[in-house]
């Protein structure tokens, strides 16, 4: 089985998230997964949140990586910093803290390690067979949510 690995370094700056977003999008469709396929759009908010917190919750240049091959796609972002993702409980009218919450409801798998002197934060989502319907029936086949109790 190949891999394929892709790159991208991102400064310290919150700007570098919609340059890494753009990035992202780009590698996406170069890998045969096209833009307005739920798959794309839930790898993008992933790249979203997981480079917004190294950029903002660090202050360091990262690098983010999306690796193509066997059921799915992985997408990592290490960072310089020694502190360990730590999610929150974000209020009702909070304008942030749902980062990792989200990572942890979209990805199937998620987790991080320490790298260096540094970490790397990791997600993985599975390429879904597609559903067989019969001919007449006209829906969309969507993934079920994760319920938490």
């Amino acid at each position: 089985m190949q891999v394929l690995q892709v790159q991208l370094e991102v400064g310290p700056d919150p700007a570098e998230v919609g340059r890494a977003r753009r990035w992202a999008r780009s590698r996406l469709a170069g890998s045969g997964i096209g833009d307005d396929e739920p798959l794309a759009e839930t790898l993008i908010l992933l790249i979203s949140e997981l480079v917004t917190n190294a950029v903002v919750h660090t202050g360091c240049p990262a690098v983010l990586r999306m690796l193509f091959g066997g059921p799915g796609v992985r997408v990592e972002v290490a960072d310089a910093s020694d502190r360990a993702p730590a999610p929150r409980q974000a209020a009702g009218d909070d304008t942030g803290g749902r980062g990792l919450e989200l990572v942890d409801g979209l990805a199937d798998r998620w987790g991080w390690q320490r790298e260096g002197a540094g970490k790397r934060i990791w997600c993985e989502i599975d390429r879904a067979e597609p559903k067989k319907t019969a001919p007449d029936e006209n829906f969309a086949c969507r993934r079920e949510p994760r319920v938490y109790l």
